[in-house]
Formats: C-alpha cells, structure tokens, sequence
C-alpha cells in the first residue's frame, strides 16, 4: 500500500492492526455497488483500491470520461488550488487578509472588520459573513456583481468564530486566486493541477465579471475525480510527481469547525465523518456528487448523480446508509476477521 492518511494523522476511530484489508471478490462487489442505483438518482460509481479500479457501474450516458456537473464538491478542488498558489508564492498564507485583494472595494468602503477576514477564514468557511447560500443563493447569482454582493453582507459571526456555509466564501478565493496570480482561476488550474494531472474540465460557469465559480458548477469526469482522490491519498503526488504539498493535504483534512446542518466535520472545504467505524473524507456536491477517500481501507470513490431526479435531502440519508451497512462492509472484508484496537 503507497498510503495511508493514518500514518500521519490522529482519527478518532479504531483502526485496523495486523490485518491486510480486501474487498469482496469482484462478482459480489458488483452486486453490491448495484444496490447504490436503487436510491435513484445516482448515474455513476467508480470504485479504486490500492491503485486499481475494482468496481465501477454507469447508468444512462454516463461513462467514466463523461463531464458532469459536480457542484460545491468543486470547493474541496478549489482549496486544492489554494494551496498550490501559497506554494508557489503568489499567496503569504492563510493568515493573508482579504483586504489586500479588494482594495478598491474597501477604499469606498471602510470596514476593518471585513478587511481583516483572512484567506484561512474563507477556507474553513468561518469568514463571518452572512450566507449567500440558501435563502440568500438566488439573489446573489442573479446580481450584477457577486463579490461586491458578498462583501456588502452583513457580518453575522466574528471572523474565525461559527462556520457559515457559504459558496460565496469560497467564490471569493477564486477571485483572490485570479488577483494575486494574473490568471484565471482555470488557467491556474490547468498550469499547477489539471495539466500536470491530465484532468480534462467540461464546463465552469463564470460570474458577471468573467471571474470562475469559486465552489460551484465545475464539469469534471468520475475517472478524473478518481484521480483527486488517489492524489490526496498519497499525499499530493501524482505519478511520482508533487502537485499539491503534503503538509496542505495533511492540513486539508484535519477538523477546523463542524456543520450546522448535517453531521460532518471540515478541514480546507474537506469534510469529514465516520461510517461504519471509518473514517470518511469527501468532496461533496448538490445532489450527491462526491470524491470519498476511505484511508484505512485506500479505497478511493467517485459518485456523480443526475440533478433532475433529486428531491429534498433523501438521497443523501440514502447513500450513507448504504455505505454504512452494505459498501463499507463489503469494502472491508477479509477473509480472517480483522482484530481492532
């Protein structure tokens, strides 16, 4: 095994001594994954395992090179980008302030408060701005002007304080990110990330002033969100190559602040939570678009999902369930019972 996030990281779980680990054979397996498709609206699984895809199930067009809409799971790639951006010297640091970047902004409108919101604060959604999410998502994609949207809201939260989720937060680091580099955000992308790891996007919506959407509507493949996750699991390299700095991705999956509305931990737009005993992080996306790394057992897993055929929140009660008593078992088989410590 190449790697394993508890070789470097405390998780409040038990984990696996003295024991290798398998998966079902392949035949079970793929009856297993078949089960997830009863929950309705999922299009597509693909399912990776010490390198090697053993399982993987398409419905309807969906293929593992087909570009989908992932939504916010495009968040957990954008801190990605971050990351790379501090490596390379156009940021200082998540202790930057946002006020370096919106001068302009904050010239005609003082507010010392706001200004000293920090790139970390974004990236652990702690800002303290109002939402633009939810109640307030309409109004604010149909604006003129999204960043000066967000920065007109009202604080609700001292800056580091509760999380508030909030797409325009992270929409925010796109445009800190076009700023500080003089390139798109998908430029920079395709130059420190995309490229290097032959990632292909689709589609990427851009705001009224051309920036991209930082933390939504990013067209990205199931074999491609496979490749995010295997490069997260070995630390940020990718054939052999460091894309992304491994104190970043350590740092990107540790526990900053927790949700107010489901039961998930997050790092860097990185959320986490146990299932089954395991510990879980994912990107995770409007209507079940997820990239889900399971270190303990190194499974890798992409899951895409058609946006139609979703209603309220079931699907993702659904899919956890699922995980819980039929995946994760599956996943963690062995042949002798593994001991836990």
């Amino acid at each position: 095994m190449k790697f394993n996030f508890k070789q470097f990281l405390i998780f409040p779980i038990l984990l696996i001594s003295g024991q290798v680990v398998n998966a079902q054979p392949t035949s079970e397996l793929n009856g297993i994954v078949e089960l997830a498709f009863e929950i309705g609206s999922i299009e597509s699984i693909m399912i990776e395992k010490d390198g090697e895809v053993i399982a993987q199930q398409f419905t309807g067009r969906m293929n593992p090179n087909r570009t989908t809409n992932i939504k916010s799971a495009s968040k957990s790639i954008l801190s990605l980008l971050v990351g790379i951006a501090i490596e390379e010297g156009y940021l200082e640091g998540l202790d930057q302030p946002i006020g370096d970047f919106f001068e302009d902004y904050f010239e005609e409108n003082p507010d010392p408060e706001k200004e000293a919101i920090t790139v970390g604060d974004l990236i652990t959604m702690r800002g303290g701005l109002e939402t633009t999410s939810f109640r307030n998502y309409g109004r604010w994609v149909a604006s003129s002007n999204w960043t000066e949207f967000v920065l007109n809201s009202e604080m609700a939260e001292e800056p580091g304080g509760r999380m508030i989720y909030s797409t325009g937060s992270s929409h925010l680091l796109s445009v800190i990110l076009t700023r500080a580099t003089g390139m798109t955000t998908r430029e920079f992308g395709n130059r420190y990330l995309f490229g290097p790891m032959d990632i292909n996007l689709g589609g990427w919506d851009r705001d009224p002033q051309g920036y991209y959407f930082g933390g939504n509507n990013m067209a990205m493949s199931p074999a491609d969100m496979l490749k995010i996750g295997r490069m997260m699991m070995d630390l940020g390299k990718w054939q052999g190559e460091q894309i992304v700095p491994k104190e970043w991705i350590l740092d990107s999956v540790k526990i900053y602040t927790r949700s107010n509305f489901n039961p998930y931990d997050m790092g860097y737009l990185w959320w986490r939570r146990p299932v089954n005993g395991y510990d879980t992080i994912f990107a995770w996306g409007h209507g079940g678009q997820y990239i889900m790394m399971f270190p303990e057992l190194d499974v890798v897993m992409a899951i895409t999902s058609n946006l139609a055929r979703v209603q309220g929140r079931r699907h993702q009660r659904d899919l956890f369930r699922y995980l819980e008593d039929e995946l994760i078992p599956a996943l963690s088989y062995s042949q002798s019972s593994p001991q836990r410590r």
